[in-house]
């Protein structure tokens, strides 16, 4: 192997594929070869990266010759077609669609949790849902040290886990709001669905569509892979995943039930302050606490409001944010690359 890799990015040009660029470039990834690629509507466009431009090119079966690593953030469909033909032409993928999240031969991958599944790759490794991959990056620390039996979680997630067409509405809805014009909503909760509602000024309890179970695929999203990622099939998990009129970055409220109940709010923060990927910021008397608008740009989950259950021995209360694009989505899986070049599996 040569020093650097060739990269293929798929889906450049939207928001992740975007962030995907500036990570590699901010991480100073070692490149041989970078091949920027995507659907044919978007062909032809040029992408600056580290100071050349680039011509994304269609996305096809032989686009992937001599390619090491592929990051893929164009939609399940695409995954499904085109991740396969580069495993078949010797690429690794790293997916950040739901399309092969839980495929029981595809490692669901969060390295501080559980980068020893990477050994078990075969061509594919997926990269988990923005809000688990930030709720395991700070429960994996308490249930390695402390046990870990019950997960209730609330999250405050922001548009642009939707795209930018989102964000776009987020902005003209809030500016025709303010300038008192009349606006329809085509966008939210999901474009395409029954029914859109207004995002600006509101808070919408639905992110994707409802199962038979009443939950949406978003909250069992959480449910299945946090105990895929966690090897915790027993774990009771809850969800319920509200869309905010936040441009970026999700923030959670965890409630969760360690196996121990001798464990003290001190205890927590210290284990926390010491983890990889973590930042914790509790401070109440000070006003210090994680918010989404100072996580953008961050690749840290960010972990504060830490509280015993006033009920429970055993209970503790956490609010974690993270900026989705990033450790939700384009670090996680620049990150995935990182270690498999680190671990020689690439």
């Amino acid at each position: 192997m040569g020093t650097g890799l060739h990269v293929a990015v798929v889906g450049a040009t939207g928001a992740v594929g975007q962030q995907m660029l500036k990570t590699l470039e901010n991480r100073q990834f070692e490149l041989e070869k970078l091949s920027l690629l995507s659907s044919k509507r978007s062909a032809g466009t040029k992408v600056l990266f580290n100071g050349k431009e680039y011509t994304v090119e269609e996305a096809t079966p032989e686009s992937f010759e001599g390619v090491h690593i592929a990051l893929f953030s164009a939609g399940g469909s695409v995954s499904k077609e085109l991740a396969p033909e580069a495993v078949k032409r010797g690429a690794i993928v790293i997916d950040n669609t739901s399309a092969f999240r839980m495929d029981e031969n595809t490692p669901l991958i969060v390295p501080e949790v559980n980068e020893g599944d990477l050994q078990q790759h075969q061509g594919i490794i997926a990269n988990p849902n923005c809000s688990t991959i930030q709720m395991v990056v700070a429960l994996e620390p308490l249930r390695k040290s402390f046990g870990l039996n019950k997960v209730i979680v609330s999250t405050y997630q922001a548009v642009s886990g939707a795209g930018t067409v989102a964000s776009d509405e987020l902005y003209s809805q809030t500016k025709a709001i303010l300038d008192n014009e009349e606006y329809e909503p085509q966008v939210m909760p999901v474009k395409g669905d029954k029914k859109h509602y207004q995002i600006a000024f509101n808070a919408i309890p639905q992110i994707d569509k409802f199962v038979e179970n009443g939950y949406t695929f978003e909250e069992m999203k959480m449910i299945n892979e946090t105990k895929k990622i966690m090897h915790m099939p027993e774990l009771e998990v809850a969800a319920t995943c509200v869309r905010l009129p936040i441009e970026t970055g999700h923030s959670e409220s965890v409630y969760i039930e360690l196996d121990r109940d001798d464990v003290s709010v001190e205890d927590v923060k210290d284990l926390l302050k010491s983890s990889p990927g973590i930042t914790l910021q509790d401070d109440p008397e000070n006003q210090i606490y994680p918010m989404p608008a100072y996580a953008v740009g961050l690749n840290d989950v960010f972990v504060g409001r830490i509280r015993k259950d006033l009920d429970r021995p055993n209970g503790f209360h956490l609010w974690i944010v993270s900026d989705n694009l990033l450790k939700g989505a384009a670090w996680n899986s620049v990150q995935i690359a990182e270690r498999l070049r680190a671990l020689n599996l690439v």
